[in-house]
């Protein structure tokens, strides 16, 4: 009978601990740091929704072709500590973003820093866990 208990427990706890590995991916699994990206473009909407922000931009290349993008931030939390939030990146400001590529090749990134048209730059980054604020 406790062997029974134990076994049943000890399954239970199993699948308890898989279940916020699934709510949740690492930098890894999505992006790849050997594919970093510049964008520059105008931000079209942002939206602070754990586990991560998004910032969707619209991205215009050599031939004025626009392209729409999706940067990945950190933790909503994470930016509000920063003092980024919705009102430090209104529709229509012109940004340029350091990041990495998905791996799978879409239009997606994985945010590190944001530089403004004035020099001004925030870091945005959160899951990545090789980089820090503002190292280079």
């Amino acid at each position: 009978m406790w062997n029974r208990l134990a076994i049943a427990l000890g399954i239970a706890g199993l699948l308890m601990s898989a279940a916020p590995m699934r709510a949740h991916h690492a930098f890894a699994a999505e992006f790849d740091a050997q594919k970093p990206v510049k964008l520059k473009g105008t931000v079209v909407k942002v939206e602070f929704i754990n586990p991560h922000s998004w910032i969707h931009m619209d991205v215009k290349d050599a031939d004025g072709k626009v392209t729409r993008w999706m940067v990945e931030g950190g933790s909503p939390n994470a930016l509000f500590r920063r003092g980024v939030n919705k009102d430090a990146l209104p529709q229509g400001t012109e940004i340029l973003v350091d990041g990495y590529q998905a791996k799978d090749g879409s239009n997606r990134a994985n945010g590190r820093d944001i530089t403004f048209a004035d020099g001004k730059k925030l870091f945005v980054g959160g899951s990545n866990p090789d980089e820090q604020p503002n190292a280079k």
